[in-house]
């Protein structure tokens, strides 16, 4: 606990010296009464004047999709509770992880929503550093119907906390109308690993002079994808690191270092970069989580010419066709003072309500975890833009496949050692053993007390 407390520690010294560190808050958009250090000054962070009112605050980010949804959730609940105010706070990603670690690593709970948006590889790092600071859910929200992988990242002690959101679930993309020029069916990507991705690739270019991906060399995206589809990860089941003899990450090493180094790979920097290969035609396939889907509709002329597969498999014993990059969740902080009014609000949308899930899957495409709503209507009609295809019925068939991977406290500290010497192995100047073997060096003189 000592060594992850300073790393988060560490993490607010930097807030420090950027904005100051404790009592800044939130920029809302109604603006609260939070100048006063004074805790009972403070009550007006979760109530209104009218002592019968009461407030939820929500921090989240990205306003097209997270915020949009969770504005929808606030017209539903609010229509048959007018005695809640909600007031949902747009902050940037980075900005929220901050401010949330400043202020529960200094104690000053007056300055923290009652809700809180937390990504899926952060959730472990939250709930074990700040014991007792998010309000366990376990008997206040039916668990069974999400998807287990997505509960599994919110237990802790058989404890279960937050409100289970979107899936990261990962699928195959790809362009039928390049793959047919070369010869192949959509049969031929059904279920397949990642030796026969490549192998396809390699003859489609040969044969086409078309690229299969673009990638840029300095992401671990795509190499989470392919681990954690053979259930393993960076950490043992004890949260112990491995890395160096870790063979599911030695063979992702290698299939991604070919990728990198292939003539039919598009080489690419940044999320524009990477989208935009698509968006031209420049590649045939993206293999990502299913909320890429809104940016490969993006260009309306490829309407017809998509479909997706499920996501290649590594080579590896008890690997599967499935996978995830991203998601994240909803967290109900302890130290609310409505707490009981957020849990009842995230507990009749995001937990009962199937009408809510197909709205927001047609409006924002957004692919929830909660099993019941995957039978609704949205989840069955065919795409014209895939070629009539089901898409997100697969997407949910896959979502249930996907295995239940506990990401650990230091998913993204290992994934940037890992990338940092993935270049010398690009380049040759290392082994994969080597390569592996620095980079389980360097997280463990990170991490250690």
């Amino acid at each position: 606990m000592k060594k992850l407390l300073s790393l988060l520690l560490v993490m607010c010294l930097g807030i420090t010296l950027a904005v100051g560190c404790g009592k800044s808050s939130p920029t809302s958009s109604n603006e609260d009464n939070n100048n006063s250090t004074s805790n009972e000054d403070n009550q007006d962070n979760n109530s209104t004047s009218n002592e019968d009112k009461q407030k939820i605050t929500i921090w989240a980010w990205d306003p097209n999709f997270n915020i949009a949804i969770m504005n929808k959730a606030k017209d539903l609940y609010t229509a048959n509770n007018s005695n809640v105010e909600i007031d949902i706070v747009d902050i940037a990603k980075s900005d929220l992880e901050q401010k949330l670690h400043t202020n529960l690593a200094s104690g000053l709970t007056t300055d923290l929503p009652d809700i809180v948006l937390i990504e899926d590889y952060n959730a472990q790092k939250y709930l074990q550093a700040y014991p007792g600071s998010f309000e366990p859910l376990t008997n206040k929200i039916n668990y069974d119907d999400f998807a287990n992988y997505k509960v599994e990242l919110m237990t802790v002690d058989g404890e279960m906390y937050g409100v289970p959101f979107d899936s990261g679930a990962s699928g195959m993309y790809y362009r039928k109308d390049y793959l047919e020029e070369a010869g192949y069916t959509s049969d031929d990507l059904e279920n397949i690993t990642w030796d026969e991705y490549i192998a396809i690739a390699q003859d489609m270019y040969n044969k086409t002079g078309r690229k299969m991906l673009s990638t840029d060399p300095n992401d671990g995206g795509l190499m989470r994808i392919m681990l954690n589809t053979t259930n393993q990860w960076y950490f043992d089941a004890e949260g112990n690191v491995n890395v160096a003899d870790n063979e599911a990450m030695k063979e992702a090493a290698r299939i991604y270092s070919e990728i990198c180094n292939a003539d039919f790979t598009k080489i690419t920097t940044g999320w524009s970069e990477w989208v935009g290969a698509i968006n031209t035609g420049d590649v045939a396939t993206i293999t990502t989580g299913v909320w890429i889907t809104g940016s490969v509709k993006a260009e309306e002329s490829q309407s017809g010419l998509w479909r997706v597969a499920p996501t290649p498999r590594l080579n590896v014993e008890g690997a599967v066709n499935a996978s995830n990059l991203g998601g994240s969740s909803w967290y109900v902080l302890s130290s609310s003072k409505s707490k009981d009014a957020a849990i009842d609000f995230l507990s009749k949308t995001y937990d009962q309500n199937t009408d809510f899930y197909q709205e927001i899957l047609i409006d924002k495409g957004a692919v929830g975890s909660y099993i019941p709503s995957q039978s609704g209507s949205a989840y069955s009609a065919q795409d014209p833009f895939f070629d009539n295809q089901v898409v997100f019925g697969s997407f949910s068939q896959w979502m249930q496949k996907i295995p239940s991977i506990n990401y650990g406290l230091y998913t993204y500290e290992a994934d940037a050692a890992i990338m940092k010497y993935m270049f010398d192995v690009y380049s040759g100047k290392l082994s994969i053993d080597d390569a592996l073997k620095k980079a389980e060096e360097q997280l463990l003189i990170q991490i250690q007390e």
